[in-house]
């Protein structure tokens, strides 16, 4: 997956649609339109919500920015960070607020993901932090717990934690995908696919991390 800031430069107003991501199925959202006046924008607003969550020890604040969400709408999330490189504090919350999302929509889907995944991949299914048996409630709840913990906890932990679970998912896909090629090659290829882009985003999120431990994710 190619993440690209825009031109820095103003330029005419138009409409155009954010590059792919880590689809766990997950269709992309129109995104918005003066790439430098979103790239400001973006970095502002995702400083202000990390920078909310993590002054505040109230439990209630940090639910109201994990529904964030939920309650405006992820589109809305998307027009502000979509756009925003991978490997940005912008970027990187665009990615915690879409695989929650992603994972509340279809948590069974999801789930079978994760446990086509998880006996291969030991090591991320531990970070991930999944209650056994992953079913699709333990998905949700998995999902909600790492975007909490990038207010209430540890923000490098919360990315390594959702690309560890990027990392499950898309061993699981591909495994899927290898017992389906036969009986359904569109199936499989799609799988296949979607399982590379994944481990993109679970590249982009670990290398997230380490830029916010040495501080320089912006």
């Amino acid at each position: 997956m190619s993440e690209q800031a825009g031109s820095s430069a103003p330029g005419p107003h138009r409409h155009h649609k954010p590059k792919q991501f880590a689809p766990l199925d997950f269709e992309p959202f129109a995104g918005g339109a003066d790439p430098a006046r979103i790239s400001e924008a973006a970095h502002l607003a995702a400083q202000a919500l990390v920078r909310r969550g993590r002054d505040s020890d109230d439990p209630v604040v940090t639910k109201r920015l994990v529904k964030l969400a939920d309650e405006q709408g992820l589109e809305a999330i998307a027009e502000m960070w979509a756009e925003s490189p991978a490997r940005s504090l912008p970027g990187a919350l665009w990615r915690l607020y879409a695989i929650r999302a992603a994972t509340i929509q279809d948590p069974e889907r999801i789930s079978v993901y994760f446990r086509a995944g998880k006996d291969t991949a030991q090591v991320s299914h531990v970070v991930a932090g999944a209650a056994e048996p992953p079913g699709a409630d333990e998905m949700k709840s998995m999902a909600d717990a790492i975007l909490s913990g990038a207010f209430d906890g540890e923000f490098d932990v919360a990315l390594e934690r959702s690309a560890a679970f990027c990392r499950v998912v898309a061993l699981g896909q591909a495994t899927l995908a290898d017992g389906a090629e036969h009986s359904n090659e569109n199936h499989a290829s799609k799988l296949t696919r979607n399982s590379h882009l994944l481990v993109k985003t679970a590249e982009d999120l670990e290398h997230a991390a380490n830029a916010w431990r040495l501080g320089e994710l912006d």
